[in-house]
């Protein structure tokens, strides 16, 4: 009977293709919303995961500004981190194994003979553990010295998409590159890292920081130092002398709030997770809206299709079908019509998603949960809304529905 019931159920939706698909349309547009956001949000979640782990192990850095910010007005007004603290810093801490400097911007036009790299290029400035706090290592030549730091010197180290453009058929080592007006010998390569959000981690040139504060620095630089500490377990209390530090150094009143930031990796990724749970709760209300107002039509339909079926009703009571056998009928096409729009709106969904993959250029991602939570709540809206309809046809009187015109 459960075999024939569904096959009925099936030949009613065929019969009824417009009135069928406008309901299979109303679930699909509520599944969709739910599923295309929580694919898009868990496939950045994914990269964002491993893409803001872009510090080395046990590093956090000290900087003006939150890692993640959406009102950059709230921090304007505090003093620049500028390239005197961080030497007293460095020369006052104890705990960290590794203090460094950084700051980056970009540039245009870098040169080598007759080929040129149009278009912008990152520029950081750092010091000789810049490449280490950047989660990166030197693939050939070597690092930056304390030499180059301190005389200034006009020395780089190249990301590989530089080296690909400028440097194709030769070793880049001892070259001059060109750039906004001085030349700069090539004396590192760090190792090939990829793309990040669409966007390469390998286009940049690395000068020392104190070069780069003498040619490129504007008034409103503000710098970022990074603290490595020797190991997890010395991780907070190397935090905590370096937060001491920096409030005596830039002379913070013990009852005032640090004027700087500490961003970890973790902290990065819980700000970011933070902010998706309030699109995940808002794109949640919005479908479960979509879906009420689908379960709705739903009902509205098997309604009408119950009025429409009297007389068959009627006819299938009297050569002895059970009220059970009337009800699991009508049940089964809310069922079917819910399950088959929740599926068409998962694939949509889960497609619909995953053109953040495309677009940022990062691994596309099945949310099998949340499919089978559209799936578990399709059954609920099919069985809940279509039960009363379903009901209501085993409850008619035989005899009365033949009679019925």
């Amino acid at each position: 009977m459960l075999k024939e019931s569904f096959w009925m159920a099936i030949d009613s939706i065929r019969k009824n293709k417009l009135r069928s698909s406008l309901t299979l349309l109303g679930i699909s547009i509520g599944v969709f919303s739910v599923i295309g956001v929580m694919t898009a949000i868990r496939t950045l979640e994914s990269s964002v995961e491993s893409g803001l782990n872009v510090f080395a192990t046990n590093t956090f850095v000290i900087q003006k500004y939150p890692g993640i910010s959406f009102n950059d007005r709230k921090y304007r007004k505090r003093k620049n981190i500028d390239y005197t603290q961080y030497e007293k810093l460095k020369n006052r801490a104890q705990l960290p194994i590794l203090v460094s400097v950084s700051e980056q911007s970009s540039v245009r036009d870098v040169k080598y003979k007759d080929r040129t790299v149009k278009n912008s290029v990152g520029l950081i400035g750092g010091d000789e553990g810049t490449v280490r706090c950047y989660n990166t290592y030197i693939a050939d030549g070597r690092n930056f010295i304390n030499e180059d730091i301190h005389h200034i010197r006009n020395v780089c180290i190249l990301g590989m998409d530089v080296v690909d453009r400028l440097f194709p058929f030769e070793d880049p080592l001892g070259k001059r590159i060109h750039i906004e007006g001085l030349d700069y010998m090539v004396i590192g390569l760090t190792e090939r890292q990829g793309e990040l959000f669409g966007e390469s981690k390998d286009n940049f040139i690395a000068i020392p920081i104190t070069t780069y504060l003498k040619r490129f620095s504007e008034r409103w630089t503000t710098l970022s130092i990074d603290v490595e500490s020797q190991s997890e377990l010395t991780y907070e209390k190397t935090k905590d002398e370096v937060i001491g530090l920096m409030r005596s150094i830039r002379k913070v009143r013990p009852e005032e709030d640090n004027d700087f930031e500490i961003v970890t990796n973790t902290e990065m990724i819980e700000q970011f997770s933070g902010f998706t749970s309030g699109i995940k709760l808002f794109a949640l209300f919005v479908s479960v809206i979509a879906l009420v107002v689908a379960g709705i039509g739903i009902m509205n339909i098997m309604l009408v299709s119950v009025t429409e079926r009297i007389k068959e009703i009627g006819i299938r009571k009297a050569i002895g079908a059970t009220k059970n056998d009337i009800l699991t009928q009508f049940l089964m096409e809310a069922i079917f019509l819910s399950q088959f729009g929740g599926i068409v709106g998962i694939i949509m969904g889960v497609s619909g998603g995953n053109i953040v993959s495309f677009l940022f250029k990062i691994p596309a991602v099945i949310p099998f949960d949340w499919a089978l939570i559209g799936l578990v709540v399709c059954s609920v809206i099919g069985i809940g809304f279509g039960i009363y309809p379903a009901w209501r046809a085993a409850q008619l009187d035989p005899i009365e529905s033949l009679r019925f015109e």
